[in-house]
């Protein structure tokens, strides 16, 4: 075995920031007390025979913090992403007007504020898990080259695999309390 094994800490810190990323998308689509275009990213429309981000068949605004608007470009799919809207979970009553459909976003009452917080915190458990994995798998490759490697060698580098995991769980964590404390604000 070799001396020089030279583990690939960036190419693990790109899979950890993806869990983040990951992380940041699914937070993006919990409701909160406010309006947001991005609450409506994980919605597809079946349109033109196949499954289509809501924002691919019209524009998403927001023209006031309690108002979401969707200005749907073809007349013939008002109906299906009305349905799509509905049928997403989000608790919203799409009201249409034309093309355009409103989406009035009520007042969160305590119980479902509780209800997005334990979901928030499932989305953050996720995440945390996608990172221990990541380190998991840099941990593995430092066992393999174990025996042409001098102790403080493997060492070290369980301690940058161990340092990058304990960064980005702390992230993740700090990325958890926002969320909480946004969704609890009344």
């Amino acid at each position: 075995m070799s001396e020089d094994f030279e583990l690939d800490t960036s190419d693990l810190s790109k899979r950890m920031d993806g869990a983040l990323n990951n992380l940041r998308t699914e937070f993006a689509s919990l409701r909160t007390g406010r309006g947001s275009g991005s609450m409506l990213e994980p919605i597809m429309v079946d349109a033109y025979g196949s499954m289509t981000p809501i924002n691919q068949v019209g524009t998403v605004n927001v023209p006031e913090p309690r108002m979401v608007t969707i200005n749907v470009w073809d007349k013939g799919l008002v109906n299906k992403v009305e349905k799509a809207i509905r049928e997403s979970g989000l608790g919203i009553n799409p009201q249409l007007n034309g093309t355009i459909i409103m989406l009035p976003i009520p007042e969160l009452n305590e119980e479902r504020r509780r209800e997005l917080t334990k979901v928030a915190g499932q989305y953050a458990e996720h995440a945390r898990v996608a990172v221990r994995n990541v380190r998991r798998d840099g941990m593995e490759q430092i066992k393999k080259h174990k025996d042409g490697m001098s102790d403080d060698d493997q060492k070290f580098w369980e301690s940058e695999v161990q340092d990058l995991t304990d960064k980005h769980i702390k992230m993740i964590d700090d990325l958890l309390a926002n969320k909480q404390e946004e969704i609890m604000q009344v």
